[in-house]
């Protein structure tokens, strides 16, 4: 019983719960039985398993689930960093981590997207430069100051903030030695610049070319981007964003990570 009461504690104190196990059941029955919350499309035939799976979670309603931008109205930033940290769990470390491939290592990457400030630093430093180039007021989120997404702006954002990163981590060994793994580093800095991108341009298929951009600049310039064949779906990403079959073609908010590659694209 004593056991039981402290799980019950440790429930109500992760999740800010203003209940007792009555409620902890609750979760703990939504955790266990998924299938209960019809909240997912069906995924392509490859990938489907079910009618209801994670993977099938659009991106834009995972943003509402999330709910970070009614609480951050004059931070997009930070909005869009709490969705990556609740996206890099869900879709990455239980989704495809877990469920999809019985556990390979996608933990220890993701994790990194919310375990520290390393990604928000590099976010930020983004913000300050479309501020300071673009005149993007991003601290009152307009449609009247957003750039209009051309490849020149997504070249120039996603290599800015992709450069700044790449030298911070050769400056300050620590950090190198926080995010330990080259997955963990393309990573943080593609996501820094997939944000930047989508912030200033108000366009998420800009803000994932951006992603995608950063990772062929973190290969040329070291030479790797992680471990055996995880630099595959990064070097192919970018065609991958821009073609028009249909689980791929969708813009991102009405689109889950289930298109081919995917690969913390969130």
């Amino acid at each position: 019983i004593v056991i039981a009461m402290q799980i019950g504690m440790s429930f109500i104190a992760a999740y800010r719960m203003c209940a007792g196990e009555a409620a902890v059941a609750d979760l703990s029955f939504a955790a266990k039985h998924a299938g209960v919350v019809q909240m997912a499309s069906l995924l392509p035939a490859r990938r489907a398993r079910g009618p209801n799976e994670p993977g099938g979670i659009k991106f834009g309603l995972f943003a509402d689930i999330v709910q970070a931008n009614r609480k951050y109205p004059n931070d997009p930033a930070k909005a869009a960093l709490e969705v990556v940290g609740a996206g890099t769990m869900l879709f990455d470390q239980i989704w495809l981590g877990s469920y999809m491939s019985g556990g390979v290592g996608f933990t220890q990457y993701a994790t990194a997207a919310y375990t520290d400030n390393i990604l928000d630093e590099f976010t930020y430093y983004g913000m300050d430069y479309i501020k300071d180039k673009y005149k993007v007021d991003w601290k009152n989120p307009s449609e009247s100051d957003k750039v209009k997404p051309t490849q020149d702006v997504v070249n120039d954002m996603a290599t800015e903030v992709t450069l700044n990163a790449m030298e911070q981590y050769e400056q300050f060994p620590t950090m190198m030695e926080d995010h330990f793994g080259g997955s963990q580093r393309a990573g943080v800095i593609a996501a820094a610049s997939g944000l930047t991108t989508a912030i200033a341009t108000g366009n998420s298929n800009a803000g994932l070319n951006g992603w995608y951009l950063s990772m062929l600049l973190h290969k040329d310039g070291w030479s790797r981007l992680g471990f055996f064949g995880y630099d595959l779906q990064d070097q192919c990403g970018s065609a991958n964003s821009l073609s028009m079959e249909p689980d791929r073609g969708l813009m991102g908010e009405l689109r889950g990570p289930n298109y081919t590659n995917y690969a913390m694209k969130i």
